[in-house]
């Protein structure tokens, strides 16, 4: 087991993360895997602590994985979505937040809109906040998962080649894959078209990061790929022809995939528009770790809500029995 090191208040974005933080995070979701795939799932470690998921934005996999993982660790958890709450009556999201501080909820679960949201509740309230996902800033527990995800596949992260394709100007998933790949080692290839680039990654990433349009240059010799969305929604011009002229010069088909190294993996955050940054043949072929992520998605998270705690970290190592023998001894 590694060295402690400080722990936080709250899980911001993995910019605030050093590089010992983050290993101790992914070392902690080893055993939490091994909890929630064995037969009993569930252990005592969040026993009595409530996790409320405050969701301004519509989610399924973030939303229902950070449920889960709280249910796993004997947490409560409260499910608030705008659509639903005294927001639409004109409520500040800081009085949200303060009303269920009052309430005594012990987490806060945010994804909002505006980038910086969860920064601003986390000054203003005890609980711990947890950014599930800020406009186009972060979306740290997927920069998580996504590398732990490559560790189980690959071993390591340092030297890998990692290419993130797409639209990486209003992707939160790129921004924490940078942080977190960066981080740990990783050389990352970033490809979108020029109008998609977000100004100031060489600025702010040096010579770990290269920026090109071209697909095949991003891909040629890869040992991960990182398929991004194209979020459309967020967009507040046209920045490309046509999503078909997209898809042909920037999707990711076989043919581009063959570029990369035979043992290559394809990584997507979910959801696929399939054929357009992505074809059916690769989301579904035997080189795509999507559903891995999904399921590395729940033990990530379970090991955010301990590590916020502050108790004394879980072995990676251990087994499952271990793992449960020690929270019960510190629930």
């Amino acid at each position: 087991m590694k060295k402690d090191t400080a722990r936080l208040k709250d899980l911001l974005g993995l910019e605030y993360l050093s590089r010992a933080q983050i290993e101790e995070l992914l070392d902690q979701a080893k055993p939490m895997k091994q909890l929630f795939t064995r037969s009993v799932k569930k252990a005592p470690a969040l026993r009595g602590k409530t996790v409320a998921l405050v969701f301004f934005e519509p989610s399924t996999r973030t939303r229902t994985s950070f449920e889960l993982a709280a249910k796993r660790l004997s947490a409560d958890t409260l499910n608030i979505a705008a659509s639903t709450s005294s927001v639409q009556k004109g409520e500040s999201l800081i009085d949200t937040a303060k009303t269920l501080d009052a309430m005594k909820v012990d987490y806060i679960v945010l994804r909002h809109s505006a980038s910086g949201a969860p920064h601003l509740v986390a000054r203003e309230v005890k609980a711990r906040v947890i950014n599930a996902g800020d406009g186009s800033h972060e979306h740290p527990t997927q920069g998580l998962l996504d590398a732990f995800t490559i560790i189980e596949k690959k071993g390591k992260i340092d030297g890998l080649k990692v290419a993130i394709l797409g639209d990486v100007a209003h992707s939160r998933v790129a921004r924490s894959n940078l942080w977190v790949l960066t981080k740990l080692g990783a050389h990352v290839t970033v490809c979108a078209p020029e109008t998609l680039i977000p100004p100031g990654l060489k600025e702010i990433f040096g010579s770990h990061v290269t920026i090109t349009s071209h697909v095949d240059e991003a891909v040629k010799d890869a040992d991960v790929i990182n398929v991004l969305r194209l979020q459309v929604e967020r967009q507040k011009e046209n920045l490309m022809p046509s999503i078909r002229e997209y898809a042909e010069l920037f999707g990711l088909n076989l043919s581009r995939l063959a570029l990369a190294k035979r043992d290559c993996i394809v990584l997507h955050p979910g959801p696929m528009n399939r054929g357009v940054e992505i074809t059916s043949e690769v989301a579904d072929s035997h080189q795509s770790v999507v559903l891995d992520q999904v399921t590395n998605g729940i033990a990530i998270r379970m090991s955010v809500l301990y590590w916020l705690t502050g108790h004394p970290l879980l072995d990676g190592g251990a087994t499952a029995e271990q793992t449960l023998t020690q929270s019960e001894k510190l629930s």
